[in-house]
């Protein structure tokens, strides 16, 4: 958005709220002799009030409110002296000054100072609440205390024995404080002092079933033994791995478990086994050898095989005795050179360590265990160590506190700790004088706004249409004039001086369009020249020139307004006639001084001509009375008669203007709309009412006539919020020509009444 449309918006802005504001201001204007009657009420109510007051008198005291002194020197009591709310939020003194005004201490007062109504009976606490003052002095911890009354003594002695009263009641409750407070400890005492001792044998018992003696030492020594542990397993399953490696090499290179290595290193030490291991290689030695000279069925063949089986079978007899067992071992095996019997020897060496080593890590894996059990058993009992000991600590320390409370609670109960003391005893009252100026005040306020709302509820309450806006929001028609109100004796005096120019002397003052002066000086004229204008306006393409003017209800000056219509109309050379066709209440015959001996239901009913009915009042103005009031005006409205003398005027005039019957309840005007060229509406602000309005435009709408748009009458323009009727309202005088005295001046205008 632009700067220069935003401040346009906010121009537009300011006049809407300006207007809003000049409304509020207009219906105050309209309703002034309501507002300012109410407004009187409260003001005089108030005088009387001020004149019939009589002297009172005030006595005023002060009291200090502080924490007691002793109690801060001695420690003892000094909660009891302390000021203290339940919110931590409100003001400690409010609360005192509520205590000072409460029924308790005020009943107190009442009877120690013997005051009764007169009836004889102790004064109530309310009545002497309403008199009493409690208020504090600046930012101080001070109260003052006042006391109104028509008796000097008895505001006084109010005064100070309210401050008495508070001050010793402060004490009591004090003291009774105390005295509570000791009994209670006194009780709950034994009962500290069980639970102290019940949580001191709970640890004793907790130690025994756990073993514990110094929990947190233990807790340190475990895992020092569990560190120790882990490092002594490290160091046996490292040396473990190394020689499960070298057995596992040995192993490899011998091909022989350590079982068979074992077996072969005491066979091949064995001397009888080595003997008979020779023979038998001997034996085997020469079989071979003979195998390659004879076969198999020669004599010595087999009997070398026998030897060979001979020898075979004792070497096997010979090793199930070493072994202890029968065994059937090569005898390849059963000798061994120097590096296979050193290698087994190692073999056997690193087997013998290995196995020494096993128990010795189960064992320390064990331990370990055992050390770790205990370790995760420790956040347990820390904790239930801790709890207990907590609750011991706990009891030990109520018992204590309630011990040493106790002790202060009897001293405290003993003690005078108070938190109140009267630094300013009331003397001698001050006499007061009726504050005259807050009650005119408030009196001159109160009538302002009584004014004002009985105002707002008046013109709220009143249905009728009070300005041209309203009436133009009401209807929704196009405004097309403004005829503003003024009063009929004023005008005749703007005219003082003049001489007459009318040619018939009983012709109404109303029709100012008539008069030589008025016709091109008055204000009035001026709208009636503006509504001419605006109709000629909207007959751009198609002429109104049979017009009917109606209204919503009677009395809304549209006769007056037809007549000067019409005469306006003349004026600036169009031949007009002026119909009046309200045949229910003719009124167009009074307003131009004529007879209405042949009017327009006598031309209808054919009972008269138009010769006679039609009355000149000068070369461009005619005017045709009403005629006779016929039984049925409706039926002659609405005939084919009617319809053909319409078009017979408007070849002979140049406009015609039907002054109608209203249309509230009557459908005469409603009618005639629709065989003319349009309707014009009037409407009469602060007159019609907005259901007439309603209904009026309603029954237009039903019967299809086109309205023309919507003329205001008996306009207050300085009454109008919206400033395009101002200047409406400027008065007669400011219309005058500049040269108004003399004949010369006067001479110049034209005769309108010639014929």
């Amino acid at each position: 958005m632009s700067m220069e449309s935003k401040a346009t918006q906010e121009e537009t802005t300011a006049a809407v709220e300006q207007i809003d504001l000049r409304k509020y201001w207009l219906v105050l204007k309209r309703r002034w002799w309501a507002a300012a009657g109410t407004f009187v009420l409260p003001v005089a109510a108030a005088t009387a009030l001020t004149l019939s007051e009589e002297p009172v008198y005030r006595a005023s005291g002060q009291l200090l409110l502080q924490v007691d002194r002793s109690a801060s020197l001695t420690g003892v009591g000094q909660d009891l002296s302390d000021f203290e709310t339940v919110s931590g939020q409100t003001d400690p003194l409010k609360t005192q000054a509520a205590l000072l005004r409460s029924p308790v201490i005020l009943q107190e007062v009442a009877k120690s100072l013997d005051i009764r109504n007169s009836e004889g009976e102790l004064i109530a606490p309310d009545a002497i609440a309403r008199s009493l003052n409690v208020e504090a002095l600046g930012d101080s911890d001070v109260l003052v205390l006042s006391y109104t009354s028509d008796e000097p003594d008895l505001a006084v002695a109010i005064v100070n024995q309210v401050m008495e009263t508070y001050v010793d009641k402060n004490v009591l409750a004090n003291r009774a404080t105390a005295a509570a407070a000791r009994e209670f400890l006194a009780d709950e005492k034994p009962i500290a002092q069980a639970a102290a001792e019940q949580a001191a044998e709970d640890i004793r018992q907790f130690k025994t079933d756990n073993q514990v003696i110094a929990l947190d030492q233990e807790v340190s020594t475990t895992l020092e033994a569990i560190s120790t542990l882990s490092g002594e397993i490290n160091e046996a399953q490292a040396r473990l791995a190394e020689l499960e490696s070298r057995s596992g090499e040995l192993q490899r290179q011998l091909n022989m478990s350590p079982q068979q290595a074992a077996t072969a290193s005491t066979l091949s030490q064995a001397p009888g086994i080595q003997q008979v291991l020779t023979d038998l290689q001997t034996a085997q030695t020469e079989l071979a050898s003979q195998q390659a000279l004879y076969t198999q069925e020669y004599p010595v063949i087999q009997n070398l095989q026998r030897q060979v089986d001979s020898l075979n079978a004792l070497l096997q007899e010979r090793v199930a005795q070493v072994l202890g067992q029968a065994l059937d071992v090569p005898a390849a095996s059963l000798q061994m050179v120097d590096l296979q019997q050193d290698l087994t020897s190692q073999l056997l060496s690193i087997e013998i360590e290995r196995l020494s080593l096993l128990p010795r890590v189960s064992s320390l894996i064990e331990t370990r265990s055992r050390f770790q059990q205990r370790a995760n058993a420790f956040p347990s009992l820390e904790k239930q160590q801790r709890n207990l000991e907590r609750q011991l600590e706990t009891a030990t320390s109520i018992y204590e506190s309630l011990e040493s409370r106790l002790q202060e609670a009897s001293i405290a109960e003993n003690q005078s700790i108070g938190t109140a003391q009267i630094i300013e005893a009331a003397l001698g009252p001050t006499v007061i004088a009726a504050d005259n100026k807050k009650l005119l005040v408030a009196g001159a306020v109160a009538g302002v706004f009584l004014g004002i709302a009985v105002a707002f509820f008046l013109d709220l309450v009143d249905r009728t249409v009070k300005t041209v806006q309203d009436a133009e929001s009401l209807f929704g028609y196009t405004l097309l004039g403004v005829i503003p109100k003024f009063s009929t004796e004023a005008y005749l005096q703007s005219l003082h001086g003049l001489p007459p120019q009318k040619s018939n002397q009983k012709i109404s003052p109303r029709i100012v369009a008539l008069d030589a002066y008025g016709a091109y000086n008055s204000f009035v004229y001026s709208a009636y020249q503006m509504l001419q204008a605006n109709l000629k306006f909207m007959s751009s393409d198609k002429k109104n020139r049979a017009i009917a003017i109606t209204s919503s209800i009677p009395q809304e000056g549209k006769s007056e307004v037809s007549a000067n219509l019409a005469a306006t109309l003349a004026q600036n050379g169009s031949r007009v006639l002026l119909v009046d066709a309200d045949m229910r209440s003719p009124s167009q015959h009074h307003l131009w001084g004529l007879v209405n001996a042949v009017g327009l239901s006598h031309v209808l009913v054919g009972e008269g001509t138009l010769a006679q009915g039609i009355q000149a009042i000068s070369n461009n103005l005619f005017v045709l009375t009403a005629g006779i009031v016929p039984p049925n005006p409706l039926a002659l409205i609405d005939s084919e008669r009617m319809k053909t003398l319409i078009q017979g005027f408007l070849r002979e005039y140049d406009y015609v203007v039907f002054d109608t019957p209203p249309l509230a309840g009557i459908a005469d005007a409603a009618v005639l709309g629709t065989a003319v060229d349009g309707v014009l509406l009037l409407a009469r602000t602060r007159f019609v009412d907005s259901a007439s309005a309603i209904a009026a435009k309603s029954l237009l709408a039903r019967s299809g006539a086109n309205v023309l748009g919507l003329v205001a009458n008996g306009v207050d323009t300085k009454d109008e919020p919206n400033s395009i009727y101002a200047h409406y309202a400027r008065a007669p005088e400011e219309y005058r020509l500049e040269n108004s005295s003399g004949s010369e001046s006067v001479a110049k205008l034209p005769n309108l009444f010639s014929k």
